[in-house]
């Protein structure tokens, strides 16, 4: 009898053959960046590659984003793969030849990598399904830099006629090496929350209000000083972090204006230390407003929880991983890291495993996430689809049910 072929590496070896379509499709959709809820150019070419592969397309639980279906040819679990395809309201300073073309908007922060992964590995599969177990489902979501369109996915009925037993997917880090995939078992990424700060007092003349209500200096006097609210937290080695992003005040420089806005984040890792840096924040508030003699607003503007990995289910990713990928830095990516993303909210809902994959570029300069001159090694996006690709094939045989000590209940 002829032995059956590795699926891992009747997997791998798909996904070489990927890599020349995964690069053209990043560089596509690079050039035309669309912002949350917006994504509809995006959702078009995935449904258009999805059913290039033969896949089944799902109905959309939201707008925006897709979702495909791969049965495979032998018994197993039902796998979700999961990218998100939004950019960033960035105007971008590459210079590369696929540069956005879109005023105000820009990949900076790697979802186009993630989608074009996610299709590789789509195509991967979908060549391979007859000798592959189990039932993939491929879930391109919109809206994480809102950190809502998880959410919208779940509450629009992703996950009611599925029943996903993991779920996976990556995310590109310029701040580690091409090569590496690292995973941590339980608290893996900060939680988020948007806050709005709006000021406000009567306003004035400029030469009459150098300080008492006037709302810009308090503004910058928040935003100065919202490090305090977190200062001395953190979890498992990783500081908490609460930072400005935005500052709008004024008409004119001689005219003090009657409100001030500010937006920031918190990053949090637990409730109890996400309530204790909002009662921190309100002392805060208070002591500028007497300060300043201004009246402040405080509100959550929007919100996901921390990313936390299934320790069996990140067991079986690295596994897969350092199978599929025997040259590359497999391993345990250590301490947490304060960034978020929305994808933890799937992950409460169903167990499983976020990863890092490697993505910088070996020139000695860093191109940070979020930043206009942000990019990747394209090296990475074969890298992270084989680690994706064999992960979802290893959970499909692994979360089969024990038939030997069960009985059909039928």
């Amino acid at each position: 009898m002829t032995p059956r072929a590795d699926p891992l590496q009747l997997v791998a070896d798909s996904v070489r053959d990927q890599r020349d379509r995964m690069i053209d499709l990043r560089r596509d959709i690079h050039a035309h960046p669309e912002l949350s809820l917006e994504e509809r150019r995006t959702t078009a070419l995935v449904a258009d590659e999805l059913t290039r592969c033969g896949i089944e397309l799902r109905p959309g639980p939201t707008e925006t984003g897709a979702v495909g279906a791969l049965a495979g040819g032998r018994p197993g679990a039902t796998v979700l793969l999961r990218a998100d395809i939004d950019a960033l309201p960035v105007n971008e300073e590459t210079g590369l030849p696929f540069a956005s073309t879109v005023d105000g908007a820009m990949h900076a922060c790697g979802h186009d990598a993630h989608t074009a992964i996610l299709l590789g590995v789509a195509g991967a599969l979908s060549t391979r399904a007859e000798e592959l177990p189990g039932r993939y489902l491929f879930v391109f979501q919109p809206a994480e830099e809102q950190v809502s369109g998880a959410r919208a996915m779940l509450d629009g009925g992703l996950l009611d006629n599925e029943a996903a037993a993991t779920a996976i997917g990556l995310h590109v880090a310029t701040l580690a090496p091409t090569g590496a995939v690292l995973a941590r078992p339980g608290l893996a990424m900060a939680g988020a929350w948007g806050l709005s700060f709006t000021v406000s007092s009567g306003g004035g003349h400029g030469a009459l209000q150098p300080r008492r209500g006037n709302v810009v200096l308090a503004a910058a006097a928040i935003a100065t000083r919202l490090h305090e609210a977190v200062e001395g937290m953190g979890a498992s080695g990783t500081d908490a972090v609460c930072s400005p992003g935005v500052i709008a005040a004024g008409t004119a420089p001689n005219v003090v204006p009657t409100r001030a806005e500010l937006g920031a984040t918190l990053r949090w890792f637990d409730v109890a230390q996400r309530d204790e840096a909002m009662d921190r924040l309100a002392a805060l508030v208070r002591e500028i407003e007497a300060d300043f003699e201004v009246a402040t607003i405080l509100e959550v503007t929007f919100g996901t929880g921390p990313v936390r990995n299934d320790p069996s289910v990140t067991a079986t990713v690295l596994s897969a991983a350092h199978r599929a990928l025997p040259d590359a830095l497999v391993a345990d990516m250590g301490a947490p890291v304060a960034a978020s993303d929305d994808v933890s909210v799937l992950l409460d809902a169903v167990p499983g495993c976020y990863m890092m994959i490697g993505a910088a570029i070996d020139d000695g300069v860093t191109r940070l996430h979020h930043s206009p001159t942000f990019d990747i090694d394209e090296r990475s996006l074969g890298i992270g689809a084989a680690a994706l690709a064999a992960s979802a094939v290893a959970l499909a045989d692994s979360q089969m049910p024990d038939t030997s000590t069960t009985t059909n209940a039928r």
